[in-house]
C-alpha cells in the first residue's frame, strides 16, 4: 500500500523570510505633500514596525553558536526507512489480561526539501496488497524553541492475539499469534511543547538534521496535549476463536462479561513535563535521550451515552499518567548525515472494572545530504 507523508520543519519563520528579502525593514508611507512641516524621526525608528518584528523573531529563534552549528544549505535529499508498531491491551478487576497488535508495518521512500519545507512519498512495503483499511499519518514540526506532533491513526484487520492471560493453571499458549480482525481503533490528537534552553539545546538537530549539535547540553520541556480515543473489540468473535481453541466449557468460564462493553470513547487532556539532553560523544556524532510524563485527564463516553463533559462529571479518579519517550542517534557534518531515531507514546485509561493501555510509535532509519549553499 503506497502512503504519501509529508514532514514541515518551523525552523525558518515565513516573516524572517520576508524579512530577509527586505518586504519589511522599510517603511512604506506615501510621501508628504509639498510644503508639510515634518517632525524629525531618528534613523533608527524610521525602519518602523517591520524591522521590530524582524528583531523580534530573529531573537526569538536565535541560537548559541558555541553549541549549535545552524543550517548552511538550502536543499535536502534523504531516503528513509520507517517501522510503525502499536498495541492494544486490555485487564479487568480479576486479573485478566489481553494485548492485541499487528505486525510492524515497514515503509521506505525518498523526501526532498527546501528549507523549511520537507516532502516525501513512501510505500508500504509490509502492505502491498492492501491494509484493510488501516490508516496512518503523522506530522512532526520542531523549531529550537517550540515542537509539534500531530498524529491519526485508525486500526486495520491485520491484529493478532499477542498475549492472553485468563487467570490461575489456564494454558493460553494455543491463543498466541494467532489472527483476530474483530478490533476497531483509532487516536487523533496533538502534543505541543516549549523547549527552555532553546539557544543552546537543538532538538532538530537530532530529528530534522537541519542544525547541527556542537557541545553536549540538556533543557527541560513544558508541553500540552489533546487526543480523543475509540476502542471496540468483537467479544463475541473473539469468544469463539476461545472456544475453537481451548474448548466451549472453558471459553464460557474465563471470558469475563464486563470486557463485553459498547465501544470506548474517551477524550485526553494533558499537562507534561520532562527532560531531554543531547550527547555529543563524538566529532559530528550525537546521542539525544528525551522522556515527558504528562498528567492527563480522560473524560469517556460509551455509544449509548454520548455527552459533553460537564463540572459535575469531574472526578480525581479520571487523572492516569502517560507518557513520550524519543531517544536517536545521527552522524552530521553540515552536508551527509546518518542515523536513526524513535519515537513513542503511551495512553493509560483506568476505570473500576478494567484498564486499557495503548501504545504506537515509530523507528526511522534515514541517510541524507544537503546541497546548494547559503550565500
Amino acid at each position: 500500500m503506497r502512503r504519501a507523508a509529508l514532514i514541515i520543519g518551523l525552523a525558518v519563520p515565513a516573516v524572517m523570510a520576508a524579512a530577509e528579502a527586505g518586504i519589511l525593514t522599510r517603511d512604506t508611507l506615501p510621501c508628504p505633500p509639498e510644503g508639510a512641516v515634518v517632525a524629525s524621526v531618528p534613523k533608527q525608528e524610521k525602519r518602523g514596525i517591520g524591522n521590530a518584528l524582524y528583531q523580534f523573531v530573529k531573537k526569538f529563534s536565535q541560537l548559541d553558536t558555541n553549541y549549535v552549528e545552524p543550517q548552511k544549505y538550502n536543499f535536502e535529499v534523504m531516503l528513509q526507512n520507517t517501522n510503525t508498531y502499536e498495541a492494544y491491551a486490555l485487564s479487568t478487576s480479576n486479573g485478566q489480561h489481553i494485548r492485541f497488535s499487528p505486525d510492524v508495518s515497514m515503509k521506505l521512500g525518498p523526501y526532498v526539501g527546501w528549507r523549511w519545507i520537507f516532502l516525501g512519498y513512501t510505500i508500504d512495503f509490509s502492505h502491498l496488497s492492501g491494509g484493510g483499511n488501516k490508516q496512518d499519518f503523522n506530522m512532526s514540526f520542531y523549531s529550537s524553541q517550540i515542537g509539534l506532533d500531530l498524529f491519526y491513526r485508525k486500526t486495520g484487520r491485520d491484529y493478532k492475539i499477542r498475549e492472553m492471560d485468563l487467570g490461575k493453571d489456564i494454558d493460553t499458549s494455543p491463543l498466541k499469534n494467532v489472527d483476530f480482525d474483530g478490533i476497531e481503533a483509532s487516536i487523533k490528537g496533538f502534543n505541543v511543547y516549549y523547549i527552555f534552553n532553546h539557544r543552546k539545546f537543538s532538538y532538530p538537530a537530532a530529528y530534522s538534521q537541519s542544525t547541527v549539535q556542537r557541545r553536549s547540553v540538556g533543557s527541560f520541556l513544558a508541553g500540552f496535549g489533546y487526543t480523543t480515543h475509540s476502542l471496540k473489540v468483537d467479544w463475541k468473535k473473539l469468544g469463539q476463536i476461545i472456544e475453537d481453541r481451548l474448548g466451549s466449557t472453558l471459553a464460557a468460564q474465563v471470558l469475563d462479561n464486563t470486557l463485553a462493553h459498547e465501544r470506548i470513547h474517551y477524550a485526553d487532556v494533558s499537562l507534561s513535563a520532562g527532560y531531554a539532553y543531547n550527547w555529543v560523544f563524538a566529532y559530528n556524532w550525537l546521542f539525544d535521550m528525551s522522556l515527558s510524563a504528562a498528567l492527563a485527564y480522560k473524560h469517556s463516553t460509551g455509544d449509548m451515552e454520548r455527552s459533553r463533559f460537564k463540572f459535575r462529571d469531574f472526578s480525581f479518579a479520571n487523572f492516569n499518567l502517560d507518557g513520550v519517550l524519543r531517544t536517536g542517534i545521527i552522524w552530521n557534518n553540515g552536508k551527509w548525515y546518518a542515523g536513526a531515531n524513535a519515537i513513542f507514546h503511551s495512553y493509560n485509561y483506568r476505570k473500576s472494572q478494567f484498564s486499557t493501555n495503548t501504545y504506537f510509535g515509530n523507528i526511522n532509519i534515514y541517510i541524507g545530504f544537503n546541497f546548494g549553499k547559503r550565500k
